[in-house]
Formats: structure tokens, sequence, C-alpha cells
């Protein structure tokens, strides 16, 4: 292979690899400039809505706690609070975002509990310990919120999460997945070298070696071969715009997610794909991410049509906590945000307020940007005049849903 060629290859190799590094550490940034401190839970006390555009893809089911953890001086303690059948999880995500723990309902139960946080390099002992693979650690939790009025109660137990630990700066300033490629990959250097890849990694970081990321210095190379690098990064991120959530395909109207999610092991596009589209999305065990195929390019759909999804009477999802659809308006960088709509609903499930049955217990869910007449509006999820995408949200899914014995109805036109 001639030398420009394997320069391109390794910056495509290099910014799919380093994509997720990026994508919480911008994260992390635009988090503790709102005014929360490394290694201290930040808790958001509302759900998200049209104007939240912090991180792609948000549900409108949960209040979020996070926080922007740093081990390098040593652990931290996180205190969960019983929770008894209100759903909750505090996913663990590494530096390039693996979810390596998932604490809550389904792995802890609904006691709560006091557990220690250690990095890769710390010694700790205890039932309750967990340890990262990584110093940096983003910390997600999700509280179920059974709409408006329970926030209260939410905002109650959500009070109860807390985490103790050493006071640290924030790392960076790091750039963004847009910076030139000389900043991005000085950016992706310096993560690294806090963050240092596993050894199951080795066979990428040698593709990645005519870049020189471990003394990156973008002014040795030439004018042709920053051309060849210009050329494999932009492959880079047009791949990394394909796939993610919306998975390998679609199989009856709907993609179903690897089973890689949340735990990427040596998939990488899969990882930076998802960092873009649907960054912190949790492992399928937790809860399965499934989008609708929609009419138009890109699985997006045509918010002037009216559309209908129809569950039969025994057919509803299969799950042991609870669904949700959710309608997003698309960016032009492959992220989605809820849309602004007249009765402030972004998604509609199992617990939505007001929502009606069939005489035969089926359910019908309608969607578009003109309101339905009669009956048909308390189960009305708006979507804009334009495009726009469908993600259904399956928490706690059943064995049918997890292994494909289940399939969700398609959406059709009505």
């Amino acid at each position: 292979m001639a030398q420009h060629d394997k320069l391109k290859a390794a910056a495509s190799a290099a910014y799919v690899f380093t994509l997720p590094l990026i994508e919480i550490a911008s994260t992390r940034t635009r988090g503790l400039v709102a005014g929360s401190r490394m290694n201290s839970f930040g808790h958001m006390r509302r759900l998200a809505d049209h104007t939240a555009r912090a991180v792609t893809t948000p549900n409108n089911d949960t209040f979020y706690s996070t926080a922007q953890v740093d081990l390098s001086d040593g652990p931290v303690t996180i205190t969960l609070p019983a929770t008894g059948e209100r759903y909750i999880s505090l996913q663990l995500m590494d530096a390039y975002t693996n979810s390596f723990a998932i604490l809550g309902t389904r792995t802890t139960g609904g006691g709560g509990g006091t557990f220690t946080l250690v990095g890769p390099n710390d010694a700790a002992e205890g039932r309750n310990v967990v340890r990262a693979p990584t110093n940096h650690v983003w910390a997600l939790a999700r509280i179920l919120v059974d709409g408006p009025p329970d926030a209260e109660a939410a905002k109650a137990v959500q009070q109860g999460i807390s985490m103790q630990g050493p006071a640290m700066e924030t790392p960076g300033p790091f750039a963004a997945r847009s910076a030139p490629w000389q900043e991005y990959f000085a950016s992706a250097a310096q993560l690294m070298k806090l963050n240092p890849p596993m050894v199951t990694d080795r066979a990428i970081l040698e593709a990645m070696a005519p870049l020189g990321l471990d003394d990156f210095d973008p002014s040795r190379f030439s004018d042709e071969e920053a051309a060849a690098i210009e050329a494999g990064v932009a492959e880079a991120k047009a791949a990394s715009k394909r796939g993610g959530l919306s998975g390998a395909g679609f199989t009856e109207g709907w993609s179903y997610p690897s089973a890689r999610l949340g735990d990427f092991g040596q998939d990488y596009p899969l990882r930076g794909a998802v960092a873009v589209s649907g960054l912190a999305a949790l492992p399928p065990a937790e809860a399965m991410y499934m989008r609708a195929q929609g009419d138009l390019r890109g699985a997006l759909f045509d918010g002037t049509k009216a559309w209908r999804l129809h569950f039969p009477a025994d057919g509803h999802l299969p799950v042991n906590s609870f669904w949700s659809l959710s309608l997003y308006e698309a960016t032009p960088d492959g992220q989605f945000f809820f849309t602004d709509n007249p009765i402030n609903r972004y998604a509609i499930g199992d617990r939505t307020e007001g929502l009606t049955h069939n005489d035969d217990g089926s359910l019908d869910i309608w969607i578009g940007a003109a309101e339905p007449e009669g009956d048909r509006r308390t189960n009305w999820l708006p979507a804009p005049a334009g495009p726009f995408a469908l993600f259904m949200r399956a928490y706690l899914p059943k064995p049918e849903l997890l292994d494909g014995g289940y399939r969700i109805p398609r959406i059709v036109e009505a």
C-alpha cells in the first residue's frame, strides 16, 4: 500500500476509534459549563422537551442525573436511594462509551445502596466495588417519571443520588468532532494518554500508527500527506452518520439494536456511529431502541401524511418495565432532537395519561402533523410538517423481544 493510502486508512481508522472520546469530552464540557463539578452529580429536574439539545435522542420518560468522574486521584463513592417499584438505572460508561456496569432495578434491585467506583490501577476490596476500565467515567442515572403529576415524587427520589470523591479540575479543553483534523487528532491524542486503550485494541492501534498519535505533530506531514489525512477523515465522518441506533437494517419496518450496543468490544464503526446518533445508549438487556422505517430517504417519515401504529390485543410490547415511542426531527449531521408541537407531547407510551384502547383490547397510535378527529386525539403523537424520525424504547425487555421472537407491527400510512 502506498504511503498516502496508508495515511488515509490510518486517519479514517483513528477518527472512528477516537470519536467516542471526543463526544464524551464535548458533553463533559457542555455539562460543566452549565454549573456542575467533576466528581459530583448534577440533577436535571424536568423531562426533556424540544429545547433539550445537549445529548442526541433524549428520552421524555425519565429524569436524568449526570456526573463526570475523574478517578486519577482515587475512588469515588456513589449512593443510590431506595426506589421500590420505580425504575432506576445508573449507567457507568468508560471514556470510550462502553457501559461497563449498570446499577439499579435490573441488577442491584430497588433497595438502593452505596458503591465504590475505582480506577483501573487502584486497589479495592468488597462486594460493592465497581472497577472502571478508564480514569474518566460518565455516570448517567435515569429515574422513571409517570408524567407531570409524578414529578415531585420523582424529584424526592432523585435527591438521594449522590457522589463523594476528590475535587478535580475539568480536563481539557478539547476539540469538537467538527474541528480541523490537526486540532481533532491533537485532542484525541491527549485523551488517549489520559485514558489508555485496552490491550484488545492493539490491532486497530497498529493500523492508526502512521498518524503518530503517541507524539502527534501535524507539521511533519507534507501537503500531499495532509490531503490524504483529510480524505480519510471525510470518509470516516460520512460513515459515522450511518448505522448507529438504526442497526444494520430494517426487518418488517423496524431496526433492532446490535447485541453489542452499549458494550461495543471491537465494533468500532458501531461505537462511533452511536456516539453521534445515540450517545449513552443503554445495552439491550436494560433497554432496547428500535427505529421505525419511514417513506423518505434516511428512514425518515413525511409529516404531511397521517401514520398509524396498531398493536393487536395479543401483541403488545413485551417488557418488564415500560415502553415509549419518541418522535424527533433530524439535524444535518445525523443527530435527533424533540420537535415543538401544540400539545407538548414528545413521546407516547403505555404510561401516557388518557391513552385509550379499542374495545377488543388492541391499541392504535396516530402520528402526523394534522390533529386527528374525535377520540383519536388522545392517542395522537404530533409531528412536524417536515421529515421526522420515530424511535421505540422498551425498558427491561422480555426474552421474546431480546431474541427476536417478537416483532413490532409496521407503522403504516393511515
